[in-house]
Order: structure tokens, then C-alpha cells, then sequence
């Protein structure tokens, strides 16, 4: 069964979405979700950067950096992608509880359901790359192999780390 996600408010998927209320502690700055991160990574080391980690939702986050009147870091294209997988890896670590649903998706493939985004998501045409999907999958491997499983066959948890 294909496990299919987009919104942060579903249960129990929602917290696959960046949007979901689930901060992480990465560079030395504490971002309210994964989507703030993200997003201001396109303006590193810039003020438009601390701009949007400071923006009261992930809507107005993601408004903000996909600004282009400001100037974005020339690589991104080519870092976009490892700044994904460092973000979701952070947010399913830091976060025991989440963590638990993503290994409970055993061997699921993931899909970010969205006609919007042939990248990240499925897109339109349901043929789009997934790459969300893909990192997620990717970072639930990683986790199970971490934590490896418990003596009855349960997946340790990791641990929680607050702010």
C-alpha cells in the first residue's frame, strides 16, 4: 500500500509535510519547521535568510522564499536537495514521536500527493519525481538502521531533543 500525505493537519501522516509543527535545531538556530528551514537556506548568511526563520507560519516562510526579487545562492539547484534530506533527517530525530510513525510505514512507498509540484511531489500527472517521498523513505531506512530494533522486535525510539 502506498502511503499518500500533503497536508500537516492529517492524521497520521500530516507530520511528512514540512508545514507540520515540528521544529529542529540546525546551524545554530532553532526553526519552527522544517518548511522555515528550508526556505531560508536559499538566502543563507543573508537577512532575508533570518527574515524567514522569524515568519509566524511555513505559508508565509515559503511566500518569502520563493521571493526572487531577493538574490538567491547561486548553488542552489545543486544543494537543494541535501538541504531537504539534512532537514527531514533532523526533524525525524529530534522528534521520537513522529519518528515512531515514520518506521511504523515499514517497507510503504511515501508520496507527497500534491498536483502542484512535479519535484517534490507527484504532481499533475502523478508522474512527477517525489523527491519528499523519496527522502523520507530514504531517512526511514536510515532511522531503522540507527536504532536497529528492540529485543522484541519493536523499533527503539530515538531520542527527544528540545530546543
Amino acid at each position: 500500500m502506498t502511503i499518500y500525505f500533503y497536508g500537516a493537519e492529517e492524521v497520521p501522516y500530516g507530520c511528512f509535510s514540512n508545514f507540520s509543527a515540528h521544529g529542529v535545531d540546525l546551524d545554530g538556530h532553532w526553526w519552527p519547521t522544517t518548511e522555515h528551514y528550508f526556505q531560508a537556506q536559499k538566502f543563507t548568511g543573508t537577512r532575508h535568510a533570518e527574515f524567514i526563520r522569524r515568519a509566524r507560519t511555513p505559508l508565509r516562510a515559503a511566500e518569502l522564499g520563493r521571493d526572487r526579487s531577493k538574490p538567491m545562492r547561486r548553488d542552489w539547484e545543486r544543494v537543494k536537495d541535501d538541504v531537504m534530506r539534512r532537514a527531514v533527517a533532523a526533524k525525524f530525530r529530534t522528534h521520537a514521536d513522529i519518528g515512531a510513525i515514520l518506521l511504523a510505514t515499514g517497507d510503504e512507498d511515501i508520496v507527497e500527493d500534491t498536483a502542484s509540484d512535479h519535484y517534490w511531489g507527484r504532481g499533475r500527472t502523478r508522474t512527477g519525481k517525489n523527491m519528499l517521498g523519496r527522502i523520507l523513505m530514504r531517512t526511514r531506512s536510515r532511522l531503522h538502521a540507527e536504532h536497529g530494533a528492540s529485543g522484541d522486535g519493536r523499533a527503539r525510539r530515538a531520542p527527544v531533543i528540545q530546543p
